[in-house]
């Protein structure tokens, strides 16, 4: 984990030197922990982190700033003028006539276009507007932009491979599912120039091998892959209905919609899972951007000590006493000025209480997130597979199946990113020969299934609901 540097408040960055030493570092230790020698390497997989991208020199190789993640929030400005501008009201209705008239989905996200301080062309905008060291490059047509690991690519194969892949180019909003291309009209309406994006790969795919001074050997690298798709191969969900939900740092609902892409408005956004040769497999997305982080900030305050501590504090009493937790540390996708805030403190509130009411708010956003899926997503929904850190804990699951009235399952290993990687990177190299091999290689170490009836909860999340409104536009 890449310690993120805050140099003004809302702007969230990472060092792309100490991010490049930590993922060399991991490798040789994860080596050396596996008892096993560099040579005996077949191939290297890299899941990411997406969205959280880079600008370099093409011809030095030096970065014009340090990464921006995706949970930077430097674009607000830009964002709020954008989607109160009469341009946009414009393009909303030229692409509503488009798509009445063709019935064709590629028209239907651009007739309600909304910008959003996660999205990187936002950001990007930014940097060209605010870094002109950058713009000049760009203007020369020596500017590179890649997410992070377009970046990792990069520096493995010292600077000889520039690429990314389908998975990581569509988590940018900068690249067109439907069309599999980088945005023309975007960028010309955003001023972003298309000289500086990298080529797209295929997701499993041989990207060419980092270069021996690294590793002592060269390594093939055979996979790249947005760490959420990622972890959905990694959770074997390869039919269409398959959902999986990661709860990390942020929380992610996918579902698998095989080859049909779902737009929606706001809540939900197409991806493209992953692509291998003929294949292409689409996702639908919605997001929570606190999950882990509030439990790591609510550690961080000394309202416990161990995250493990959290489950049984929970349980220790029967409701959270009315106390609310509104989540919004760092990005909300409808409301960048969405204030994080405890609501409903007494003078009996104890730590227990104040934890629970985190924990509930996780869960709480669970359900609000599947509600949505049910309601857009036009495929029979199957089992929910959770991963991520914060699925270690049952009190959040249990909560998260009774709201759902659904079961949902958790495998033994809860980095299904790293896994999801090594699948896809075996099945390049030929380790692997079909997905029905990964599939027997799944292990289950608990299933969560509904106890109590969602509406038990009702009053809880209704008021829970209120603190939400009170909390937006801070």
């Amino acid at each position: 984990q890449v310690e993120s540097l805050y140099p003004r408040p809302g702007w969230v960055e990472l060092d792309p030197e100490v991010l490049w030493s930590q993922f060399v570092d991991v490798i040789r230790e994860a080596v050396q922990a596996a008892g096993l020698h560099m040579k005996q390497i077949a191939g290297l997989g890299i899941s990411t982190q997406r969205a959280t991208f880079i600008t370099w020199h093409k011809r030095t190789g030096k970065p014009f700033h340090n990464f921006i993640s995706w949970q930077d929030l430097r674009s607000a400005e830009l964002v709020n003028s954008w989607n109160k501008s009469l341009l946009l009201k414009v393009i909303h209705v030229i692409f509503t006539v488009l798509h009445f008239l063709t019935g064709n989905d590629r028209y239907l996200a651009p007739s309600f276009l909304t910008f959003s301080t996660q999205q990187t062309s936002m950001k990007l905008s930014w940097v060209f507007k605010n870094i002109h060291e950058a713009e000049e490059a760009a203007r020369k047509n020596n500017c590179c932009f890649g997410t992070v690991d377009t970046w990792l690519l990069y520096r493995l194969t010292k600077g000889s491979v520039y690429a990314t892949d389908y998975s990581n180019a569509s988590s940018t909003g900068v690249f067109e599912p439907f069309t599999k291309c980088w945005n023309p009209t975007l960028c010309n309406l955003l001023s972003i120039p298309m000289s500086i994006y990298p080529p797209v790969k295929d997701t499993s795919f041989n990207f060419g091998s980092a270069d021996s001074e690294i590793f002592g050997v060269p390594i093939p690298i055979m996979a790249v892959v947005a760490d959420q798709q990622s972890a959905m191969f990694g959770e074997c969900c390869f039919h269409p209905g398959d959902v999986k939900l990661t709860m990390g740092t942020g929380g992610f609902w996918n579902v698998n919609t095989g080859e049909h892409l779902f737009a929606s408005r706001r809540e939900l956004y197409p991806l493209i899972g992953w692509k291998i040769g003929e294949e292409i497999v689409y996702l639908t997305e919605g997001c929570m951007s606190d999950v882990g982080t509030i439990i790591r900030w609510a550690q961080d305050i000394n309202l416990f000590t161990n995250v493990d501590e959290t489950e049984q504090m929970a349980r220790s009493i029967v409701d959270s006493q009315g106390v609310c937790f509104v989540p919004g540390f760092q990005i909300s996708v409808n409301d960048p000025n969405l204030c994080a805030s405890f609501m409903g403190l007494k003078p009996s509130t104890t730590r227990n209480h104040l934890v629970r009411a985190i924990l509930e708010s996780v869960a709480f956003r669970n359900k609000q997130l599947y509600d949505i899926i049910v309601k857009k997503v036009r495929i029979p929904l199957r089992t929910v597979r959770a991963d991520g850190g914060v699925s270690n804990n049952s009190f959040v699951m249990q909560m998260t199946s009774d709201l759902i009235n659904k079961k949902i399952e958790k495998p033994a290993n809860a980095d299904m990113s790293s896994l999801g990687a090594a699948f896809l990177a075996g099945l390049a190299s030929g380790f692997w020969t079909d997905k029905e091999q990964l599939k027997k290689l799944r292990r289950i170490e608990a299933v969560f299934e509904p106890q109590k009836d969602s509406e038990e909860y009702k009053p809880a999340m209704d008021t829970w609901l209120q603190a939400m409104k009170r909390s937006l536009h801070w």
